[in-house]
């Protein structure tokens, strides 16, 4: 019995094969769509995350109490380089790197502006976050005083390689001093803090210029997939301010939920449209078919059967479309991975909030999973309507109806 209502339900499902393919290829279309959306957005905030992990916090960083609020060079960790030995030697670290960092003024011959000069070891840099990708212009290097600056920073003060900058601030001892620099490079993290008033130069240079040791830092940056290693440093360096990832980037975090948002809202369109396609198709079809329908109960077959007949004749048009829609959606998902969507036309606005000009996406197995449910869930609601009008309707008088 069951092989032949699968049967019927598979011959029904195209009674009207125009009909059927059409939804069938709205099915695909819509969901294939829906795929390369939640892709981008997800792939923005990865990529998001990946410039700003790589480019200032890492995973999780460390400053001394107070620096983050005062934002002053006398707020500096103590012993940074012992500090640092020691996290290396933790399981999954993968690498630690420490940054001396000053606020002041950043001016040229015509203009100033507020910037942060940030020690940084280039070696080590390159290990922590691939520093040399971030390169949009120049050569990086920071011998005889050369200077890595922000590309916005760089077109506040309307620089180019080869410009002199003078920057000054308060060192170590209290004393206003001054150094000037040379660009020697433009970079571009989308890390808006950083594009927009950061300026990189020798962490040595920095030591002698603010008066410090090496053995002093304002940040230790620590990357790691070890995911107690946060709760690890809290405990061990409790007398510094160990904070997170999303501590430090608190707007990465409201970013993560308002792309959750979207994909949610997404996702209810694309499967409200499933739900009315198939719905449609099989509410005429069933009305097409009444008179069918009460001979089969007229001569004694089970409500129960009929049900499950119509119940599979839906999961089957939306069993097609899903698979339609996962081949289409898996190549346009490649396709944004791997090329992504190209927005140069947008890519002034875009930078100004820490997007790159090329969107690339993400390909997730939970993408195509809860797609499955989805639309296998559609399907199943979409048939109740017309099974209700089936079930209260008197055999005799299907038979003798004229439809």
């Amino acid at each position: 019995m069951y092989k032949l209502i699968l049967k019927m339900a598979w011959k029904n499902s195209f009674l009207r094969p125009a009909r059927t393919l059409l939804v069938i290829i709205m099915i695909a279309i819509s969901m294939s769509m829906m795929l390369g959306i939640q892709g981008l957005y997800d792939g923005m905030v990865v990529s998001m995350i990946d410039k700003n992990k790589r480019s200032e916090s890492g995973d999780v960083s460390i400053y001394a109490k107070d620096y983050r609020i005062e934002k002053d060079i006398k707020y500096r960790v103590e012993n940074a380089d012992k500090i640092k030995e020691d996290i290396q030697k933790i399981d999954g670290v993968e690498a630690v790197v420490l940054r001396l960092r000053a606020d002041g003024l950043l001016s040229t011959a015509r203009k100033s502006s507020f910037a942060s000069v940030i020690g940084i070891d280039l070696e080590e840099e390159e290990k922590f976050g691939a520093f040399s990708e971030f390169l949009k212009e120049g050569n990086i290097n920071l011998q005889k005083r050369g200077a890595v600056i922000g590309i916005e920073l760089a077109k506040i003060l309307k620089v180019s390689i080869g410009s002199k900058v003078i920057f000054s601030t308060q060192d170590s001892s209290g004393e206003i001093n001054y150094i000037a620099l040379y660009v020697r490079a433009i970079v571009q993290t989308t890390n808006i803090s950083i594009d927009s008033s950061g300026i990189f130069i020798d962490i040595k240079q920095l030591y002698k210029f603010l008066g410090t040791t090496s053995k002093e830092a304002t940040q230790i940056s620590v990357k790691s997939k070890n995911k107690k290693l946060y709760g690890t440093l809290k405990e061990k360096y409790s007398h510094l301010d160990v904070k997170s990832f999303l501590e430090l980037q608190p707007m990465i975090k409201q970013m993560e939920d308002m792309m959750v948002i979207f994909n949610s809202i997404t996702f209810s369109i694309v499967m409200s449209v499933v739900f009315i396609g198939i719905f449609g198709v099989m509410y005429v079809s069933v009305l097409d078919r009444i008179r069918e329908f009460g001979i089969m109960m007229g001569i004694g077959m089970h409500y129960k059967y009929i049900r499950l007949q119509i119940f599979l004749e839906a999961i089957v048009v939306g069993l097609l479309g899903y698979l339609g829609g996962a081949f289409l959606g898996a190549i346009l998902l490649i396709y944004l991975r791997d090329y992504g969507l190209d927005l140069s036309s947008f890519s002034d606005a875009l930078e100004m909030w820490g997007y790159e000009a090329v969107i690339l996406g993400t390909i997730k197995l939970s993408y195509f999973t809860t797609t499955f449910g989805a639309i296998i869930a559609a399907s199943l609601l979409s048939v109740l309507i017309p099974l209700r009008k089936i079930k209260k309707l008197n055999p005799i008088e299907v038979i003798k109806a004229q439809i």
